[in-house]
């Protein structure tokens, strides 16, 4: 009997230092298992007397219960330990706002934002999109916009150079988008359209310079017309149609100074009037003028070099950055935080994705 008082006290022990569930079964396995210590004692029953059976038999059974209902109590136990650790773990505080969806959180880019105010204001003028590749060829880039090989006017453009190919030719990244004039007008007289250019041509373009107001890699959204009967007066329109919608004011003044690009004769610079008080700009107002583009006449070494007569049609092609006027509009004070990835900021100055700018609802509203 002392041998069973004992083996009952280490199991008991045993059963009431399990920490989980695992070290519970082992404890059952050990004792009541086929191998157990319990069942090893039942299993001697049937070499004993029946007097000895009956007294061991029953003493045995009686621990035999005893560690059955000391595990069945200590697995209740640890499983409600368990159960009121996983709540503890898996809490959802109910009382916490709803998390808004992917279309309230995003922003749109200012540049995608402006871009599609763009979009929309030479649209509603008849304008369509045109698109080229990044990367371009010197005849394109240079040589068909009036830059002869080795012309000082190259020097305008710190340019981005491959390395020659097989046949000595050195592609590049595009300084400007008028390659896409380029592209449009020679395509529009290989395929024999009809009727006038009426085109933009936004997209990215790369010049070797880095600082406060200038990236390698920036916008420009470009534009031309190319018809029988179009003069410069078309251009100044367009140009102040474009301001007063793009910055939403009323009116708007302009004025058109001399200047020289390669591939327009006559070129301009144009300004447009603004305040800088209190080191805001606002346009509309004020004494201050401020340059925002340049235009001209397409030249007509360019009308000729993409298959049209200089002496029949003329047009005119204005161009300006993307980046500046957003920088104007939003008061935007350093390019470079445009391509940082800054999430913080775009969270300032992005727009939600689902507010698509019109003439009609307002560009920026």
């Amino acid at each position: 009997m002392s041998d069973l008082l004992k083996l009952e006290t280490e199991t008991l022990d045993a059963i009431a230092r399990a920490g989980d569930e695992a070290a519970l079964e082992a404890v059952r396995v050990a004792a009541l298992g086929k191998k157990g210590t319990i069942s090893a004692l039942l299993a001697t029953l049937g070499k004993m007397s029946p007097d000895e059976r009956r007294t061991q038999g029953a003493a045995i059974n009686v621990l035999k219960d005893k560690v059955g209902e000391a595990l069945s109590a200590r697995k209740a136990v640890l499983k409600e330990a368990a159960l009121n650790a996983r709540l503890a773990s898996e809490t959802l505080d109910v009382t916490l706002p709803v998390r808004e969806n992917g279309t309230e959180t995003g922003r749109l880019h200012p540049i995608s934002q402006v871009v599609d105010e763009l979009t929309a204001i030479f649209a509603d003028m008849g304008f369509s999109i045109a698109e080229g590749p990044d990367i371009e060829s010197d005849d394109y880039n240079f040589t068909k916009l009036n830059f002869p090989p080795g012309h000082p006017a190259r020097e305008m453009h710190d340019t981005f150079f491959f390395a020659p190919d097989a046949a000595g030719e050195r592609k590049l990244l595009r300084t400007h988008t008028s390659p896409v004039q380029v592209r449009t007008m020679l395509a529009h007289q290989r395929n024999k359209e009809e009727g006038p250019i009426r085109v933009i041509c936004p997209g990215r373009t790369y010049r070797c310079d880095s600082d406060q107001t200038h990236t390698p890699m920036f916008h420009q959204v470009e534009g031309l017309i190319v018809d029988r009967s179009a003069h410069l007066g078309h251009l100044k329109w367009i140009l102040e149609e474009f301001c007063k919608a793009f910055f939403e004011i009323d009116n708007v003044k302009m004025r058109f100074r001399p200047s020289f690009f390669p591939f327009t004769e006559p070129s301009m610079e144009v300004d447009i009037q603004c305040s800088r008080k209190g080191g805001e700009i606002r346009f509309g107002e004020g004494t201050d003028w401020l340059e925002i583009l340049g235009c001209g006449m397409v030249h007509p070494n360019v009308l000729r070099n993409c298959g049209f007569d200089p002496d029949e049609y003329q047009g005119f092609a204005w161009g300006m950055g993307i980046d500046r006027i957003a920088m104007l509009k939003y008061g935007i004070s350093d390019l470079r935080a445009m391509f940082e990835g800054d999430v913080r900021w775009l969270s300032h100055y992005g727009f939600k994705p689902l507010d698509v700018p019109t003439l009609a609802g307002g560009l920026s509203s």
